[in-house]
């Protein structure tokens, strides 16, 4: 009686393991991959993660990946969420933000056969890539919008962390908003959050209350209560990463474009080539990675003089004659 069980037990063993390895030989031969995208706040955010979203959703539908993500990653949690996918087997772990750089490095050396991405960051090992946007260039024009629309003199923008990849574009926007007037006063704070909405709403309203009268933001999710502020308050404002209008039609007077799509389509269609590569890759408007929105119903608002000077500056930025600087250290502290 025992001897049959063992039997029947060795059988049965032998069945699973002889389906578990047809399974894995399917799933090798149909070349599906697996890509895992994080998030520092939900998907829907109506700016920065959104797009970083609908990057993975356009992958997934043309090239039939199987795909997962993961939202409200801080900054802490980066290098634990990088290895669960990795330890999935999936063929590619996209960070996006700054604040996944060196995490996705340090996971990359324990899974040198899974691909790792950090989007805006500045690291790289041998299987590990950071893809770098011009950002600063988008902000910069909005700088001269901002300025050109004041009438107080006055402006703001709040940020996210004070970390470099925020930092260049409070920057730029800072010199675009100079080039315009020399003498703009442009208050700037970093909330220390991409998160909290009510928390870049108070940094908005407490510019507002200086006597801003056009409010600015590079701090994704936190960054609709800024356009949220200024709505309330009957001010203008400017969106980052997407065109934002549809927040506030009536306050949102333009906005920086993020192309993250064109950025993860390049990275899987590599990963699927089979020549992903470690590195730092720069990307602009040159590219068409960066823009910025059209003026939506304030077009007939803003003057001629104004957009002709912003598509005089974007052409220069295009031809190569004008080079945006690029700051990495916050200045004015």
């Amino acid at each position: 009686m025992k001897r049959t069980a063992l039997v029947f037990m060795v059988l049965v063993f032998c069945c699973a393991v002889l389906f578990a390895s047809g399974a894995k030989e399917t799933a090798a031969a149909s070349g599906k991959l697996k890509v895992a995208l994080l998030l520092s706040g939900p998907a829907n955010d109506q700016g920065w993660n959104a797009v970083a979203f609908e990057g993975l959703k356009a992958a997934e539908a043309k090239y039939g990946l199987e795909t997962a993500y993961t939202e409200y990653v801080g900054i802490a949690d980066g290098e634990a969420a990088f290895t669960d996918y990795a330890s999935q087997g999936f063929d590619l772990v996209i960070g996006h933000g700054f604040q996944f750089g060196d995490p996705a490095v340090r996971v990359s050396a324990k899974f040198p056969k899974t691909n790792f991405m950090a989007i805006e960051s500045s690291v790289y090992s041998q299987n590990a890539a950071s893809y770098v946007m011009a950002c600063e260039e988008a902000a910069y024009l909005m700088g001269i919008l901002s300025a050109s629309m004041s009438k107080t003199g006055k402006i703001g923008i709040v940020g996210g962390f004070e970390q470099p990849s925020i930092i260049k574009v409070v920057e730029a926007y800072k010199l675009g908003a100079k080039l315009v007037n020399p003498n703009i006063t442009v208050y700037e704070v970093y909330i220390s959050s991409f998160t909290d909405v009510a928390l870049g709403k108070e940094a908005a309203i407490s510019m507002a209350d200086r006597g801003a009268d056009v409010l600015s933001h590079v701090a994704n999710q936190a960054g609709t209560g800024v356009i949220k502020a200024a709505e309330e308050r009957g001010l203008l404002a400017t969106g980052d990463s997407y065109d934002q209008n549809f927040i506030a039609p009536n306050t949102v007077i333009g906005s920086t474009i993020y192309s993250v799509p064109m950025l993860v389509l390049n990275a899987v269609e590599k990963v699927k080539n089979g020549n992903f590569v470690g590195g730092v890759f720069f990307l602009g408007m040159k590219e068409g990675v960066i823009d910025i929105s059209g003026y939506n119903s304030f077009e007939s608002k803003i003057p001629e003089a104004t957009k002709k000077l912003i598509a005089d500056t974007k052409a220069s930025i295009l031809n190569g004659s004008f080079t945006v600087p690029l700051i990495e250290t916050r200045s004015g502290k």
